[in-house]
């Protein structure tokens, strides 16, 4: 290995680093507001990429008709709830917010060809279709069950993701898709050849990153949401409500999949279940930070986008299973020197 390849290996780890670390930090945050696992994280990863891809080539994505049917059950079930509970005034907002949405962006895609679109409409158009399934799948997977135990909702979380994978097989086909490159920029760096489309994945993710601490440390949500993964206890006795920052925290985690699927499309071909993969290296670097520190799990991520590409160097056919065994060495320091804590009641 010369100079040249350990510069463009370098420049592929943190890369693919850089999507880790959005992943990483999105799984510590629905796990310290929820105590999910939130396992399909990966699966909107795809979501965000396929559904870019079908309105680049004109199609109506599959993602159009999910948000369609969720929110017309999430409707029928707060509809019921409001008469029970005779809060009949919430009924236009629960409409409006479940239904009439997906039915405006679902007018805009037939109205208007989503191939003519420019490109930055495109992925608002694509965010705004994968967006709203966060918080629509806690509302009917999770809200019902979020005082059960871990276990239970790690169960669950398999559930949503087989399911997920099916319904993305359905929507999308086996094909892989690919997006054209958002730039074809490149700079040279004495040997070494950087691309735009890299640094573009590379700057997006640290403005990402930036904004995201910036919402947790300015904004009264992000600190309800800060509060509530710090004591849940506590922060329902604030007046914090558990559903609101269940909900906001489904609702980042899906923004930061969907938008990472869009920063990868143009680089490596998406199939239906690609994400899996995606989500469980994010995964990984977010054990190393014990899916509690965002720091340690967005370092822990780099260091598995580096391991992964390397690794392809020395020994490709194992690189996937050097980059899961190094979870082994993680757990083992951790429950060596870390104090057991019994689960709230």
């Amino acid at each position: 290995m010369d100079l040249q390849i350990a510069l463009l290996l370098a420049q592929d780890g943190i890369t693919n680093g850089a999507i880790y670390a959005l992943l990483a930090l999105a799984l510590v945050l629905v796990f310290a507001v929820t105590r999910v696992i939130f396992i399909p994280q990966g699966e909107f990863v795809a979501f965000g990429a396929l559904t870019l891809a079908s309105l680049q080539t004109g199609k109506l994505p599959g993602t159009l008709w999910l948000l369609l049917g969720m929110g017309a059950v999430i409707t029928l079930i707060e509809f019921a709830k409001a008469l029970r509970e005779r809060r009949i005034r919430r009924i236009p907002s629960l409409l409006l917010l479940n239904c009439g949405v997906p039915l405006i962006l679902a007018g805009i895609l037939f109205a208007v060809s989503p191939a003519t679109l420019p490109l930055p409409v495109q992925v608002i158009l694509a965010l705004m279709l994968v967006v709203p399934l966060g918080p629509m799948i806690y509302r009917l997977a999770y809200q019902p069950i979020a005082e059960a135990s871990v276990l239970v909702l790690l169960i669950v979380s398999v559930a949503v993701h087989v399911t997920l994978i099916g319904l993305g097989l359905y929507f999308f086909g086996a094909e892989g898709s690919r997006t054209p490159a958002f730039t074809d920029t490149s700079f040279a760096i004495g040997d070494a050849l950087l691309q735009g489309q890299t640094l573009l994945v590379v700057v997006a993710s640290a403005v990402l990153i930036v904004a995201l601490f910036l919402f947790f440390e300015r904004t009264i949500y992000g600190k309800a949401l800060r509060a509530t993964a710090m004591n849940r206890t506590g922060a329902r006795l604030m007046g914090i409500s558990a559903t609101l920052a269940g909900r906001l925290s489904f609702t980042l985690a899906a923004m930061i999949g969907a938008f990472s699927g869009i920063l990868i499309s143009p680089i490596t071909t998406i199939y239906y279940d690609s994400g899996f993969l995606i989500g469980l290296k994010g995964f990984v670097g977010a054990i190393i930070g014990g899916l509690a520190s965002y720091p340690l799990a967005a370092a822990g991520a780099i260091l598995v986008g580096l391991l992964e590409s390397y690794s392809s160097f020395w020994a490709s056919a194992y690189k996937e299973v050097i980059v899961f065994t190094l979870i082994i060495p993680v757990l083992l320091w951790r429950s060596l020197t870390t104090r057991h804590i019994e689960e709230e009641d």
